[in-house]
């Protein structure tokens, strides 16, 4: 393999700049040109690309986003579309593809394969972490680091005026961020699309609390939720105990940012790894985290199992710890 190409697909996540340094600098190691289509499947549609070597992604590894940018390609659901941009990167002389994204992401790159017959790799890179086969996604620690740094900051005001805080965090049908977000900053409560029984869970500890002199409470919630997200769950619990309350929504200031040393860590993992299997031969693969260690794992399994289920322990511990 003499040259391959990078796209970043989707909503962007903290750490892919990471994962595409990496991915560069593993293929210049091993002789091989590298390409990064700009804009997702977007670039790789229109032939739009920029050659990238070890000088371009030089001094991004600190940096949010992504340097080739992202999108969503509603046209790439289109057999003949996905064929069109195939035959063009063969004309150009790509030969595999790096895919860096999520489920939507991987089921066009399986696509590309299964139809074209190109070569893919792909990376988990979401903030949500509803990746089937991965521990962790690229972006997932940034983005639930920022919630807490918000929640830390909350806290001091709900001290001081007694005022309850929601805090609706990312994560579309998932509801990762949230749990995670909860236990490490000692929320009062959480609310995840995946269980259906914590707001009744949220108003009783929240009571019981009260009744104990405790006056600033926080509870986190999926954005995802069906009771409607922080603006649906917030009426419902401050009138069931008849306090003041705010709803804080992060939005996407999750997405940006400076990446933690764990995305950092997990990209260059991952985009080291992608490249090494596309020159091996292997295609149909994502390197995902399993057991604290960078693995490669079955596309085409990945996209079939779906979103992963909810965390249960860490769901039973945010209640056993709420208060």
């Amino acid at each position: 393999m003499k040259r391959i190409g990078i796209l970043t697909s989707g909503g962007d996540a903290p750490g892919m700049n990471a994962a595409i340094r990496a991915a560069v600098r593993t293929a210049t190691r091993l002789g091989i040109e590298t390409v990064g289509y700009l804009d997702g499947y977007s670039g790789l549609v229109r032939g739009a690309f920029v050659e990238l070597d070890d000088r371009s992604v030089g001094n991004i590894i600190q940096r949010g986003g992504t340097i080739i940018g992202t999108s969503r390609c509603p046209e790439f659901l289109d057999p003949e579309v996905r064929r069109r941009a195939a035959n063009q990167m063969q004309a150009d002389g790509v030969e595999g593809l790096v895919v860096i994204g999520g489920d939507g992401s991987f089921r066009g790159a399986l696509a590309l394969q299964d139809e074209c017959g190109v070569a893919v790799a792909g990376l988990p890179g979401t903030i949500d972490n509803d990746v089937w086969g991965t521990d962790e996604s690229i972006g997932f620690d940034t983005a639930v680091n920022t919630a807490l740094l918000a929640i830390d900051q909350l806290r001091d005001t709900g001290e001081s005026t007694g005022m309850m805080f929601f805090v609706e965090v990312m994560g579309r049908t998932s509801g990762a961020i949230a749990l995670h977000t909860a236990v490490a900053g000692g929320a009062a409560g959480v609310v995840v699309p995946e269980a259906h029984e914590e707001i009744d869970h949220v108003i009783a500890r929240v009571r019981e609390t009260m009744a104990k002199g405790k006056r600033s409470h926080i509870i986190v919630v999926a954005e995802g939720d069906e009771a409607g997200g922080a603006f649906g769950v917030a009426p419902v619990v401050g009138k069931a105990l008849d306090r003041p309350y705010r709803v804080v929504v992060l939005g996407h200031t999750q997405r940006g940012g400076r990446p933690t040393m764990r995305d950092r860590l997990v990209a260059s993992e991952g985009g080291a790894m992608a490249v090494e299997a596309l020159a091996a031969g292997r295609s149909g693969i994502m390197v995902g985290r399993q057991g604290g260690h960078s693995v490669e794992v079955d596309l085409r399994e990945v996209v079939t199992k779906g979103h992963p289920p909810v965390n249960a322990a860490l769901l039973r511990l945010s209640q056993a710890l709420s208060g």
